[in-house]
């Protein structure tokens, strides 16, 4: 009898032995994936691991020093995003590039316009975008400005935008980052139809729990180098997060031993608008409370109002006991308030400036002498706080820009610190994170309260809320639906029950 073999089929993609440097810097070391047709190529890693630099070489941002890219069997230099483009690869990364003040369908069609002698053929254009939604399971106006659309509706029209390229191969960088759990549902079954299709999807998260529910196989990249790719059932959440930080981790959140102290804060009959609704709650010293909900439950919303940043219309606020009229930010961080906001990136930071500048932004009176700034003052405790959280720069010129997500909110978290401030808000803390750097703001979340600090956090992660709060109050509809004083006997099911009900 003749002997079997197996049918063998040729990759959509392959990356062999791509290596790329920068000044100082080997982002990628003889790297090698494969991906196939109908399926999704979990990338994952830490902050710095490479992922960014690998899918910039693809998408013709970057280009390799060494190694072959290979598209359904033919090696291709891809040395724009044109012809990244022109070979069937699509980028979808973390800032969409989408132009705000232009439609759905123009920004689909940007660059492609379908010409009817000397003007554009808007009809078909038109019946091409209509055509797309289709397929999507959308319905969304194609008029409409991209400026009006909710984050998910804009990732869904960059979705369409690659379909009409024809493209066979999608990288998606962390497309859930800011999506409500019903949004996320829609992406994934959008996900599981371009399977069908015959897609191929490169899909970076650091959600480790949708690389189980959404990736056939998981491909992980630390220091630049491919550690190890696995058929998806093969792998255990704490065997994944060892391969992405070199080391073995026994717990994802660090044990705390702070002491629970008096009460510190307090608001009463907060309110403001719909988006705020009669929220009242305490805080003790050398606590971590936790703010659960959906998105657009009221949580942003209401420390946002504790804040300063947005006026109250009712509702009191007390201090150590003592009321305290809070109307700015200046005046909630002379009373000991700091806030990380969930947008650190364009509320935290002003990424043009150096990370030493940026530090000093809130602290600029305690480096000022008589008339001038004491540089050498402001330099030095940056270097201490640089050094007690592990930022990683290269120097303390680097504009804030070119950091990682993790040292973006580290370089936050300094200049907070450097205020001494009493009770700290963290608005979604790890939101971008990877699994080691999250460790390391556990940790020093842990060190706060253990110094008797008073910390708020927000998160819309269920295993981060139940892992790191002392007490969780859950909202919905801008009100306290519920609160959870037995953390360690809760349950994410718990958890939702009131985020929903």
């Amino acid at each position: 009898m003749p002997e079997l073999t197996t049918p063998t089929y040729t990759p959509l993609l392959e990356v062999s032995s791509v290596s790329k440097s920068f000044p100082g810097v080997r982002a990628l070391d003889q790297v090698s994936l494969t991906l196939r047709a109908g399926e999704v190529l979990a990338l994952v890693g830490e902050n710095g691991a490479g992922k960014s630099t690998l899918i910039k070489t693809l998408g013709g941002a970057h280009q390799v020093d060494a190694g072959d890219l290979i598209i359904q069997g033919n090696t291709v230099a891809i040395d724009s995003p044109s012809t990244s483009q022109s070979l069937g690869v699509s980028i979808i990364y973390q800032e969409f590039n989408l132009i705000p003040d232009l439609s759905v369908r123009e920004n689909i069609f940007l660059g492609r316009e379908i010409q009817k002698g000397l003007f554009i053929d808007e009809s078909r254009e038109t019946d091409g975008v209509e055509k797309l939604f289709e397929q999507l399971g959308l319905k969304l106006d194609s008029e409409k400005l991209c400026r009006d659309l909710t984050i998910a509706e804009q990732q869904l029209v960059e979705i369409a935008k690659a379909l009409s390229l024809d493209a066979k191969i999608l990288v998606m960088d962390e497309p859930s980052a800011t999506l409500t759990q019903q949004e996320v549902d829609q992406l994934f079954k959008i996900i599981g139809d371009l399977k069908q299709k015959g897609i191929g999807i490169i899909y970076i998260s650091h959600r480790l729990e949708e690389v189980f529910e959404i990736a056939d196989r998981v491909m992980v990249l630390r220091d630049g180098k491919h550690v190890v790719t696995k058929p998806v059932e093969e792998v255990t959440r704490s065997r994944l997060i060892e391969w992405m930080v070199g080391r073995s981790m026994e717990s994802e959140f660090p044990p705390r031993n702070a002491q629970l102290g008096d009460e510190c804060f307090r608001v009463e009959n907060l309110s403001r608008g719909e988006w705020v609704q009669d929220v009242s709650f305490s805080l003790r010293s050398g606590e971590i409370l936790g703010l659960a909900g959906l998105v657009g439950a009221g949580r942003t919303e209401t420390v946002r109002v504790i804040f300063g940043a947005d006026a109250k219309d009712t509702g009191s606020i007390f201090i150590q006991g003592k009321p305290v009229d809070i109307k700015t930010p200046r005046e909630a961080i002379a009373n000991g308030i700091c806030l990380l906001t969930e947008d650190r990136k364009n509320q935290g930071l002003v990424l043009i400036h150096s990370v030493l500048e940026n530090f000093g932004l809130p602290n600029l009176k305690q480096y000022s002498g008589s008339v001038f700034l004491d540089e050498s003052r402001e330099l030095e405790q940056f270097q201490k706080y640089a050094g007690e959280l592990k930022i990683k720069t290269t120097g303390p010129d680097q504009d804030a820009a070119h950091l990682s997500g993790g040292n973006q909110q580290k370089v936050v978290l300094a200049k907070w610190l450097a205020r001494n401030a009493d009770i700290i808000i963290f608005d979604e803390p790890t939101r971008g994170i990877d699994v080691g750097a999250k460790y390391e703001i556990y940790q020093l979340m842990n060190s706060l309260v253990e110094a008797g600090k008073a910390i708020i956090m927000i998160s819309s992660e269920l295993p981060e809320i139940l892992g790191m709060s002392d007490r969780i109050i859950v909202m919905r509809g801008g009100r306290i639906q519920g609160e959870i004083t037995n953390v360690t006997g809760s349950s994410q099911e718990e958890v939702m029950h009131l985020a929903v009900e």
